[in-house]
């Protein structure tokens, strides 16, 4: 492999121009071995901050972080493989459902998940509240969880993409994490060498997602869908509204409690209809033939739920903890909840010990917030509004304070907020 000089790819880069194939794949190789220090990286990844990339220096910037590591190989499975990957928002525990209800369609998910950070809840961390259950698979385990079992939810492995997790740590300390380019190549390089043939991409948008904007969510979803499929990943992507909570919990167990209800045929209706939205793109690009909403109905995805948690050594009748501290928060007059600001309770349930300021930080698997009433619905003063659970009664505090002015009760209730906003395909797939 040719040597290029780091100063000159951060100079062009700063200027605006694209980098070459070569040039990207030299220094994505170089920053992963370590021949490249944190500072140079750190330069160049801000030059690509301010200048972005264009899409064939996208595509072959993830190339390289896919080829840094190992691809999980799934085509001797019997069954079409597809995933599902939700850019993060408060409540959202789709992946809990959708899991076991796809692979209840006849498909194989290998759903490699991740933790939460900051007001973001993790999936990895809902399941670790359940005892006995592990994150951590083999690849051999993976496949022979995927073949027996249909679903797996689990730690991506250190070998897939190790170059996203070294310039994902150096963007998360150099304030370059929110570049569009940086996290759809981040996103699409473990996903792509995950070995999904297909991808649903939930794209959160709104006060309480990582993308604030409507215009912004298309821009990051047009370049994981391209990415997708210029590697051979049927890709689809649905725009999900994150303004206020997804369901009625934000926690660890809690948000579990609220899956296996939604399993069993209840659930809050939101959380179904984003569910459904999903599984039936999904059903679409691997060619299933089920319907999502029959199969769910008919119990069939619970029956692969109680598979899946005691493949990973958990038990799927055990009881769910409880936190031992209960605060409500009441209404404060009579009337219709008109707001109830997503990221004010996500960053309360993080406050309560639900999520956590550091990769390394412990979570609580009892901490949350339980919403006893959602938009639109009557309130009387003084009944509860919203719980607090939490095992540490000095956490109250901040988690009280995160919520002041994130919601108002009105005298009637406004038109409800659609979930599914937006849909983007490959050329406009039909």
């Amino acid at each position: 492999m040719s040597d290029f000089s780091v100063v000159d790819l951060i100079c062009a880069k700063r200027d605006g121009q694209a980098l070459g194939p070569d040039e990207i794949t030299w220094f994505i190789d170089g920053y992963t071995n370590g021949r490249i220090p944190d500072e140079q990286a750190s330069a160049l990844l801000m030059a690509i901050y301010f200048q972005a990339m264009e899409p064939d220096e996208l595509a072959v910037w993830t190339q390289a972080m896919i080829d840094s590591g190992e691809r999980l190989d799934l085509s001797g499975l019997e069954h079409p493989t597809v995933d599902k990957h939700s850019t993060g928002g408060v409540g959202d525990k789709v992946s809990l459902v959708l899991a076991p209800l796809m692979a209840a369609c006849g498909a194989a998910v290998p759903q490699l998940s991740g933790r939460g950070l900051g007001h973001s809840g993790g999936t990895l961390d809902k399941l670790e509240a359940i005892a006995g259950w592990r994150a951590s698979l083999s690849n051999a385990e993976i496949l022979s969880q995927l073949a027996d079992v249909g679903a797996v939810i689990c730690a991506a492995g250190a070998g897939l993409a190790p170059a996203d997790r070294r310039i994902y740590a150096l963007r998360d300390v150099t304030g370059t994490v929110p570049s569009i380019p940086l996290i759809a190549s981040s996103i699409m390089s473990k996903k792509i060498a995950e070995g999904t043939s297909a991808l649903v991409l939930d794209v959160k948008v709104g006060s309480g997602a990582f993308m604030k904007t409507h215009a912004l969510a298309r821009q990051l979803a047009e370049a994981m869908v391209t990415l997708g499929e210029a590697h051979g990943v049927r890709t689809a992507a649905l725009l999900t509204g994150m303004d206020t909570v997804l369901g009625r919990t934000a926690g660890n167990a809690l948000e579990v409690r609220e899956s296996i209800e939604t399993l069993a045929g209840g659930g809050p209706d939101d959380l179904v209809e984003v569910t459904l939205a999903l599984a039936r793109e999904m059903a679409e690009l691997a060619d299933l033939g089920a319907d999502p909403a029959d199969v769910l109905a008919s119990g069939a995805a619970m029956d692969v739920w109680r598979a899946m948690i005691a493949a990973q050594g958990g038990d799927p009748d055990d009881d769910l903890p409880w936190a031992s501290i209960v605060e409500t928060v009441n209404a404060p007059a009579d009337g219709v909840l008109g707001r109830l600001d997503a990221l004010a309770v996500g960053i309360a349930a993080w406050r309560l010990g639900a999520g956590r300021a550091r990769k390394e930080d412990p979570v609580s698997p009892t901490a949350g917030v339980v919403c006893r009433a959602v938009e639109g619905e009557p309130v009387r003063a003084g009944e509860p509004l919203l719980e607090l659970h939490t095992d540490d009664e000095s956490l109250l505090p901040g988690a009280l304070a995160a919520l002041e002015g994130g919601f108002t009760v009105v005298a009637e209730a406004g038109a409800p907020r659609p979930l599914i906003l937006d849909r983007v395909t490959a050329g406009g797939r039909a």
